[in-house]
C-alpha cells in the first residue's frame, strides 16, 4: 500500500514536471522568429509572429481573418470589408495612399502593404516592418497567401489553396456544355478597365471554359479603347452594377451582341467586391462567374 502511494506520488510528479516543461517551452514556441521575401525582393523578418498588423489591401485582410488571424487586425484600408469584424476596425484611408499618421497610431508590429502603396518607404523610415504583397494572377494568391500564413506563424495556407482548388474544380463542373466557349468581355471599371486573360479573373474565366476577348498579351488589368469592345463583339459581357450605368448608350454597343441579346451580368456591389480581389474568396467569385455563363440567377 506504502509503496503503491510511492508510485503515484512519482507519477503526479513526473506530470508537474511535464507541465512546467511545457509551460517554459510554450513562449519560446510563440516567439519563433519568422521571414519571408516579400515581391520587392526584400527579406522581412520578425522576432515573433505580428500581433498588431495593419492591413492596407482587401484581399490581404481577407487572408489573415480567413487564416485565423482576424483578432490581430488593428486597422485597414477603407475598401476592406469583409467578413463582419473588419467593418468595426479604424480605417486608414486608401491603400495605394494611406494616412501615415493613422498608420503609425494604431503601433503595428506588422503593415501589409500593395506594391502600388506610395507610402511604403515612408512607413519604414518611420521604424515599422513593412510586407510588400499584391496578388495579380492565381499563382500569385497561393504565394501571397503562403507568405502571409508564414508572417502569421500558423500553417492552414495550404489547406486553404487546395480546398479554393476544389471549389474552382466544382464551378467549371457546374457550366454546362453547350455554355462553353461563350467570348467574355469583362470590365473591372468604366475606364474601361478590363479583366485580360493573364489575370486572377482571367485564369478563372478560363477554367470555366470561356473565351476571353483581352488577350494575355494586353496584360492583366488594360484600359482600353471602348472601340475594342465593338470590334470584339463579345457574346456575354460581366460587368458591377455600379460601372454598368449607361453601357448600353456607349457609342456603337447597342451593336454588340451582348447587349443586342440581352446578355449582360451585372453584379452587385458585394458580388463585385468577391470578384476583383485576389484572396480567399476565389471559389465563390468562380461559382459567380459559372452562373452567369450558364444564364442562372446571380444569388447574393
Amino acid at each position: 500500500m506504502k509503496f503503491r502511494r510511492i508510485l503515484q506520488a512519482c507519477s503526479a510528479f513526473r506530470r508537474a514536471v511535464t507541465a512546467l516543461l511545457l509551460a517554459a517551452a510554450l513562449p519560446a514556441l510563440y516567439a519563433a522568429p519568422v521571414e519571408v521575401v516579400d515581391e520587392r525582393g526584400a527579406t522581412v523578418r520578425l522576432a515573433q509572429p505580428p500581433q498588431r498588423i495593419v492591413a492596407l489591401l482587401p484581399s490581404l485582410t481577407e487572408t489573415v481573418c480567413v487564416l485565423g488571424a482576424c483578432e490581430r487586425l488593428v486597422g485597414v484600408d477603407r475598401y476592406s470589408n469583409w467578413p463582419d469584424p473588419v467593418r468595426k476596425l479604424p480605417q486608414v484611408g486608401g491603400g495605394i495612399d494611406p494616412n501615415v499618421e493613422a498608420v503609425v497610431a494604431l503601433r503595428p508590429d506588422l503593415v501589409l502593404a500593395a506594391k502600388s502603396s506610395r507610402v511604403v518607404e515612408r512607413l519604414q523610415a518611420l521604424g515599422l516592418t513593412v510586407a510588400v504583397l499584391e496578388p495579380k494572377t492565381q499563382a500569385d494568391v497561393e504565394r501571397v497567401m503562403v507568405k502571409v500564413g508564414t508572417l502569421l506563424g500558423v500553417e492552414g495556407a495550404p489547406v486553404l489553396w487546395k480546398r479554393l482548388q476544389a471549389d474552382l474544380d466544382a464551378a467549371a463542373r457546374s457550366v454546362p456544355e453547350a455554355r462553353r466557349g461563350q467570348r467574355v468581355y469583362f470590365e473591372v471599371n468604366n475606364g474601361p478597365y478590363a479583366a485580360g486573360e493573364s489575370s486572377f479573373m482571367g485564369e478563372t474565366l478560363t477554367r470555366l471554359g470561356a473565351r476571353n476577348i483581352v488577350p494575355a498579351a494586353m496584360g492583366p488589368f488594360p484600359k482600353l479603347n471602348p472601340e475594342f469592345v465593338v470590334r470584339a463583339d463579345p457574346d456575354l459581357i460581366m460587368v458591377g452594377a455600379r460601372s454598368a450605368v449607361g453601357l448600353e448608350q456607349r457609342p456603337g454597343w447597342a451593336g454588340i451582341r451582348a447587349v443586342r441579346d440581352g446578355r449582360i451580368c451585372r453584379f452587385s456591389a458585394a458580388q463585385s467586391d468577391v470578384l476583383v480581389r485576389p484572396g480567399p474568396r476565389l471559389g465563390e467569385a468562380a461559382r459567380l462567374m459559372a452562373d452567369c455563363l450558364a444564364g442562372r440567377p446571380l444569388a447574393d
